[in-house]
């Protein structure tokens, strides 16, 4: 779906968290960073990767790197899902669909037969110059974290 690979320089990306706070990737030069885009808030499969995510948070945080997750749900909804899984990085709430857009994965899906537009559950591991070392699009949500690390 991408068309960002291993090598491109990340999108420079300006969108606000859960709780009203600008986030840009900016905020990050220096560290590394997982960027892992999501469908919607506190459904099966994200709350299961979400939680992956939190569950090895500290391991992240010893090898050097901060996590952000981008939906297109609103503050409100992206506030509950951090509040109820006690998630410790921010969601940014991408209601205009500029970061998903800038990152390449919104696009057509199916799902029962139907075909529509959505977030493809794709993830970018972004190092330390703002360039990305890796695009994972086959995410595994219930072991996310071993795909990363």
């Amino acid at each position: 779906m991408t068309t960002l690979q291993a090598g491109d320089k990340a999108p420079n990306f300006k969108a606000l968290d859960q709780d009203g706070n600008t986030i840009t990737l900016d905020d990050y030069k220096g560290k590394k960073l997982v960027v892992f885009f999501y469908p919607k808030a506190s459904t099966p499969g994200c709350t299961a990767e979400a939680c992956n995510l939190r569950d090895n948070y500290q391991t992240f945080q010893a090898q050097g790197y901060e996590i952000i997750g981008v939906s297109a749900d609103s503050a409100k909804r992206q506030q509950n899902f951090k509040n109820k899984f006690e998630l410790p990085y921010p969601l940014l709430a991408d209601e205009d669909k500029k970061v998903i857009e800038a990152f390449g994965v919104w696009g057509p899906k199916k799902f029962m037969g139907k075909e529509y537009d959505g977030i493809h559950r794709t993830t970018f591991v972004i190092d330390e110059n703002g360039v990305i070392s890796e695009v994972i699009a086959k995410v595994k949500t219930k072991d996310h974290a071993a795909q990363i690390l």
